[in-house]
């Protein structure tokens, strides 16, 4: 029987001039790509290019929606209401959906970002606000949620599609949220480490936290961040310990 999963990064997150990530290489890994919707990073031109690109390569297209803090890059924390959650996804969801179309591709999956994600793996009231929002758009969307999180309940309430994603490069609380990034152990820089213990996970179907706790999860998606200097070795060794164990790769 053929185990197939499906790796994903964040990507098109440059802006005009200024660049950011290796996007281009990424691609060559990944099966799925998140794409900035111009909030929290990237911007219109960006957009077209990196969709354009996956479809090249047969990379699935997602939306990568996050807050409105280019400066922060999505990072900070801000308080909304329901509704303002709600139409801060369908904006940005619909620009994906749109630029997609005019790539002649589609909109596979949504994935937050940042802090709106974090926030929302911890207040399943906000996840299904976002989630709502996007389902009302387009009702065959898959809903990419950090696995074992209120993410996942909020998805699995709707009845929606989902893909549990793990995090290849970044640590893990007891309850499954990840570990802040101001605290030691929130990242991930070895590629030989990350690429080890992601196979440990995939093939115990759990995640590992960084005190040694085994949560059962089901795993759909493996998440690579492209942004960080160690992005693309972290990549390619997670992919090539993968298919060295017999893993086959595939979008969602």
């Amino acid at each position: 029987m053929t185990r197939t999963i499906d790796l994903n990064a964040d990507m098109g997150e440059s802006f005009g001039p200024w660049v950011m990530g290796q996007d281009a290489e990424i691609l060559k890994v990944v099966t799925s790509a998140n794409v900035a919707c111009g909030f929290h990073a990237g911007d219109a031109d960006t957009m077209a290019a990196t969709m354009g690109e996956a479809l090249r390569r047969g990379v699935g297209i997602g939306a990568h929606p996050g807050f409105a803090d280019l400066q922060g890059f999505g990072r900070r924390r801000i308080s909304l209401s329901s509704q303002e959650l709600g139409n801060l996804v369908t904006y940005q969801l619909g620009a994906a959906m749109a630029v997609a179309a005019r790539a002649g591709g589609t909109v596979r999956h949504l994935k937050l970002h940042g802090a709106l994600a974090n926030m929302a793996a911890e207040d399943e009231a906000m996840a299904r606000a976002c989630y709502e929002a996007a389902l009302a758009v387009k009702p065959d969307l898959v809903l990419m949620t950090i696995a074992q999180t209120a993410q996942q309940r909020a998805a699995e309430a709707l009845g929606a599609q989902i893909a549990c994603e793990i995090f290849a490069d970044r640590g893990y609380e007891e309850d499954a949220t990840l570990v802040d990034r101001k605290k030691p152990g929130a990242m991930i820089h070895d590629p030989d480490e990350a690429a080890a213990r992601v196979l440990r996970m995939v093939e115990a179907q759990a995640i590992i936290a960084t005190s040694g706790k085994q949560i059962p999860t089901r795993i759909d998606s493996i998440c690579l961040h492209g942004d960080g200097p160690e992005a693309l070795a972290i990549a390619r060794a997670v992919r090539a310990r993968l298919e060295g164990a017999g893993w086959a790769l595939a979008p969602l």
